[in-house]
């Protein structure tokens, strides 16, 4: 089984970051997001703040300010399962479907 964990970000549009594996993604919201933030959309005191976390490697409290200074809501997924086409073969998809709840009497 594999999987992935992700993180939705509520810009407009909605901004999706994955990754193999939480602590992965921890470190991509932090160079990918947080890093990129233009200093002018921060005050001062938030952009020090944000700065320190991330130099301490302390990623969640980066993302915890983060959140809090910009007022945009990440919504952040540590395990979503990767379906692929061993586990679940197209010529096999018709038999499954006979079995599932729609299709019983």
């Amino acid at each position: 089984m594999s999987g992935v964990a992700h993180a939705v970000v509520h810009f407009d549009p909605p901004q999706v970051f994955m990754a193999e594996n939480l602590d992965v993604l921890q470190r991509v919201l932090a160079v990918e997001l947080i890093a990129r933030t233009p200093p002018g959309a921060l005050s001062d005191q938030g952009a020090a703040e944000l700065r320190q976390a991330l130099l301490d490697e302390r990623w969640g409290d980066a993302m915890t300010s983060w959140i809090r200074l910009r007022q945009v809501p990440v919504d952040v997924y540590t395990y979503t399962h990767v379906y692929d086409e061993e586990e679940l073969p197209e010529d096999l998809v018709g038999v499954q479907l006979q079995f599932t709840p729609l299709f019983r009497a």
